[in-house]
């Protein structure tokens, strides 16, 4: 099978690109390397074909896509400093490029999987969120919901395109996948907080901390994935794909310094110093899993243990 990955090189995409490596399919990716990095396929540089571009690039994106059995489409501007500092560019890229990416697949009659993401859900504050969950998402002002704006008007494209033409699309919506090659430059939180314990270094926790997450390793996440791909009756369905241990930031700083047994303090952050104009945060986002335990029979196998290992593996070797 060929396999053809949109953002490829990034956190997500590279782990994918293997995965299907080691299943025996041929792989191509697409990346302009704004967040990914070839740092994270040096492993696999001589076996697959890169091209360096852009999703906004149709011809490019046609070409790759007419050659390709399977598209995952993994590219996005990804993490809350990149939407507040480049909110034109990440809308561009987050709603234009996917809209050249689902109508490429639609042309060649591809089978794809979109990326999506719990932002979706913006302010719904469930304990449980549930696919078909109602969106609460704030002031257009708040420049962070443009993220969640953009992606939700990609899942309705790939709804309309499914409902009207028969695009053979899966949509998955993550909720913070976290593991190896994950960085913390663009805002994510455990690997921030992982580079600053083993550092002994403060650990800053925005806001009060009281804010609730889960956070599901990415070879749990990969699991989902090829799982969803591989089966014709998820076409046309939303899942979410997440972890099962609710935690608060404070409390998962806290988890960090005693399972790497740093020296490290913890500082609290008001977020209007840790973040630009256009940040509003939400205090609870945890998935509820039973649909897609119910179409695949997946549920995350690692726990926050696992992740903070993994991930302090890779950090200790990066510094």
């Amino acid at each position: 099978m060929k396999v053809f990955i949109t953002g490829g090189a990034g956190f997500i995409g590279s782990h994918l690109a293997e995965a299907y490596l080691a299943q025996g399919d041929q792989v191509s990716i697409l990346d302009n390397l704004s967040t990914g990095s070839l740092v994270n396929i040096e492993q696999i540089k001589n076996r697959i074909q890169i091209n360096k571009g852009d999703i906004r690039d149709q011809k490019l994106v046609e070409k790759s896509i007419e050659q390709a059995d399977l598209v995952l489409h993994m590219a996005a501007a990804v993490g809350v400093h990149t939407i507040l500092k480049n909110p034109i560019k990440s809308i561009s890229t987050n709603f234009a490029g996917s809209e050249i990416v689902l109508n490429a697949a639609l042309k060649y009659d591809k089978r794809i999987i979109i990326a999506s993401t719990s932002e979706i859900y913006g302010k719904n504050e469930s304990s449980s969120l549930s696919e078909d969950d109602d969106r609460i998402i704030g002031s257009p002002q708040k420049l962070r919901w443009s993220y969640a704006d953009a992606k939700a008007l990609e899942e309705a494209m790939a709804h309309a395109l499914f409902l009207a033409s028969n695009l053979r699309v899966t949509t998955i919506r993550f909720f913070n996948t976290v593991g190896p090659r994950q960085s913390g430059q663009y805002g994510m939180v455990i690997p921030r907080f992982i580079k600053a314990a083993i550092n002994n270094k403060p650990l800053e926790v925005y806001g009060d901390g009281q804010q609730a997450r889960v956070f599901c390793h990415v070879y749990d996440t990969l699991k989902a994935i090829l799982d969803l791909a591989a089966s014709n009756l998820t076409i046309g369905e939303v899942f979410n794909v997440g972890g099962v241990e609710e935690i608060s930031i404070y409390n998962l700083a806290e988890k960090i310094i005693k399972e790497l047994n740093a020296k490290s303090t913890i500082r609290l952050i008001p977020y209007n110093k840790a973040y630009d104009i256009g940040f509003e945060d939400m205090r609870k986002r945890v998935p509820n899993i039973d649909k897609i335990s119910k179409f695949i029979k997946w549920v995350p196998q690692r726990n926050l243990n696992n992740i903070i290992t993994d991930i302090a593996k890779n950090i200790s070797r990066e510094t």
